[in-house]
Order: C-alpha cells, then sequence, then structure tokens
C-alpha cells in the first residue's frame, strides 16, 4: 500500500504543521487536524499511483488531474447515493408518521 510519507511525518504542535509526501513530491501542509491530513495525504498519493500504473503517465501533472477526477467521480457517487438515501429516509418517516396520526386519532375517537 503506498503511503503519503516515506519518513515519520514532522508534527509542530504550535501551528499544526505535517510534512507529506504525495507521489514524491514534499508537501509542507498546515491545519487543525494533523493526523486528517496525513489520511487525506495517503489518499491522494494511493489515487496518483493507482492512475500511474493504469495509464503508464509519468507527467506528474496529468496524473493529478486524472486522479482528482477519480476522487470527484467517487464523491458524487457517494452524494447521489446520500442523497437517494435521504430521500429514502423521508419517505418512511412521513409513512410513519402518517401511521402514527391515524393510531392516535383513532385512539381519540374512541376515548
Amino acid at each position: 500500500m503506498a503511503t503519503a510519507t516515506k519518513q515519520q511525518p514532522m508534527k509542530d504542535p504550535a501551528n499544526s504543521a505535517v510534512r507529506v509526501e504525495i507521489f514524491d513530491q514534499a508537501y509542507n501542509l498546515r491545519g487543525s487536524d494533523p493526523e486528517y491530513i496525513l489520511n487525506l495525504a495517503e489518499y491522494v498519493d494511493t489515487k496518483m499511483r493507482a492512475v500511474s500504473e493504469q495509464t503508464h503517465t509519468v507527467d506528474t501533472s496529468r496524473l493529478a488531474v486524472l486522479a482528482a477526477l477519480n476522487i470527484a467521480d467517487e464523491y458524487h457517487l457517494l452524494k447521489r447515493n446520500c442523497d437517494v438515501g435521504s430521500t429514502e429516509y423521508l419517505r418512511r418517516a412521513q409513512h410513519l408518521s402518517n401511521a402514527l396520526d391515524e393510531v392516535l386519532t383513532e385512539k381519540r375517537k374512541a376515548g
């Protein structure tokens, strides 16, 4: 499995800087969660290496764009599935709400 770093990431607790390596290029990144940044870098590195193996492309700019397109495709597929799931959840919640309203209405009429 490819990793974003070839060495232990250097973390500076004062400014949350992380040194990562993505496709053999070093980057100093900052953020509120260094572990999250490292995980993202590893993910991008893995995608770039997979695209490189599939396309035999050595141009890093081209690999970065192709990896970004793959990641964007994954994101949009997950988003679409989440949106469909949310719609189904709302439909089921409305159905259960209607059923509960019917039971409560019948109980009020009977009581």
